[in-house]
């Protein structure tokens, strides 16, 4: 005990004399769609180029954060019912909300889609029913409660996936393969690997479609700030070939870090909320499998805590070099490693270097970068991932930033604001 306290002081000491760059808050302009101002119109609009489906009606929603996510699902629950259908909300998310029922229900209930709020019962239910195989013999599965209803219908924003590339991505498509399918039908799809994953999903999809069940999907695009500029309602059986073009839109459509290159990144809330991986490998650069790619080279990334969102869902901390003792205590362990077991990717789990002290976490990034000193490194803090208008850039990037017409600073000589 007594060399365990010996070496944390030495740790403290030597951390304790990093110094810390001088830095700047910069606001980053970039071109945006107008976002939605009447999200029941926008959906109602939609709907006039699908059929509504009588009878009982499974709407699929995931558990991403997607914007209005509860104003878009209300929207379509009283348009279904205005036909004389009777809908329901599944939650269609794999394995996630710890992989129970009560759990998913959970997450939609944060994201403002909960009976009160759409208008129509929620049934959560982690049994499915397997309902065939893609051409390579990877087995389906959908949701039981979706399966024993009259009809199928999936809410899903279109965006770059975070750990491949393919013609369809993130989406109905994805929906259908794999959130519908709960953890079985998550892990099945994965598990047939990753470099295949770009096939897999429009294939099981297609069964899914095959079965008669899916009337259409409910597709969103959002601005880079998140917010929904564009709702379309797609027919089930043109779903994958829709989709393709909306995703180049949603590609240009997604915030970046204007840096090419950076020593540290600091991330103050990681969250399935925010990305499947906690923080979107698209903005950071730190992808789970070799199937991604795009974004910054960043040298060593700091993840500061989770946000309240995730329910102590981890799920990403080991893309990060560092974090605080503060995230690693919030880390509901169960939950996390579900996700890595689904998705067959144990390395988003693995828990890094971890620091009691914000300050201490941010100084051990700078002690190991290489070859800069750090009062000179190019460092960024953001918000998350999601919240890319105003960062913190320490003084080195100062110079880039003038000459990009995009970034303004607001403030200079910033600290960079770190608890102890």
């Amino acid at each position: 005990m007594g060399r365990e306290v010996h070496v944390r002081d030495e740790l403290e000491e030597l951390l304790r004399e990093i110094e810390f760059p001088a830095g700047a808050l910069v606001e980053q302009r970039v071109d945006s769609p107008a976002a939605l101002e009447d999200i029941e119109g926008a959906v109602r609009e939609a709907l006039h180029s699908v059929e509504l489906p009588r009878g009982s009606v499974a709407i699929g929603v995931g558990s991403r954060g997607v914007g209005r996510v509860g104003e878009v699902v209300a929207a379509l629950v009283g348009a279904l019912k205005e036909s004389g259908a009777r809908p329901f909300v599944l939650p269609a998310m794999g394995s996630h909300g710890a992989s129970t029922a009560e759990g998913q229900a959970r997450v939609l209930a944060h994201l403002g889609v909960s009976e009160q709020k759409v208008g129509c019962p929620v049934r959560a239910t982690m049994e499915t029913v397997e309902v065939g195989e893609t051409p390579s013999g990877v087995k389906v599965y959908m949701d039981r409660n979706a399966y024993e209803a009259d009809s199928v219908v999936v809410v899903n924003r279109i965006k770059p996936h975070t750990a491949f590339r393919g013609t369809v991505e993130s989406g109905p498509t994805k929906m259908l393969a794999i959130g519908m399918g709960k953890q079985r039908g998550a892990h099945s799809i994965h598990a047939a690997g990753w470099g295949n994953i770009h096939r897999t999903i429009p294939e099981a999809a297609r069964v899914s479609v095959a079965t008669g069940k899916v009337g259409f999907g409910l597709a969103i695009l959002e601005t880079p700030d998140e917010e929904p500029h564009k709702v379309l309602a797609i027919p089930a059986e043109a779903l994958e070939a829709s989709e393709a073009p909306l995703l180049e839109e949603a590609k240009r459509n997604l915030m970046r870090l204007p840096f090419e290159e950076l020593d540290v990144l600091v991330v103050d809330e990681i969250g399935k909320n925010i990305s499947g991986d906690g923080a979107d490998p698209n903005v950071t650069g730190r992808y789970p499998t070799p199937y991604g790619g795009g974004g910054p080279a960043v040298e060593r990334m700091v993840f500061l805590g989770l946000t309240e969102e995730t329910g102590g869902n981890a799920n990403g901390l080991g893309m990060a070099d560092v974090v605080t003792e503060r995230l690693a205590a919030g880390m509901d362990r169960p939950s996390t490693y579900m996700n890595a077991l689904t998705s067959t990717t144990p390395s988003p789990v693995r828990v890094p270097m971890v620091m009691p002290s914000e300050r201490m976490a941010v100084a051990a990034a700078l002690q190991m970068c290489a070859g800069v000193s750090p009062p000179e490194v190019r460092l960024v803090r953001i918000k998350n991932t999601l919240k890319l208008r105003r960062m913190w850039v320490s003084e080195s990037l100062l110079s880039e930033v003038e000459e990009d017409q995009n970034l303004k600073v607001l403030e200079r000589s910033q600290p960079l604001g770190l608890e102890e």
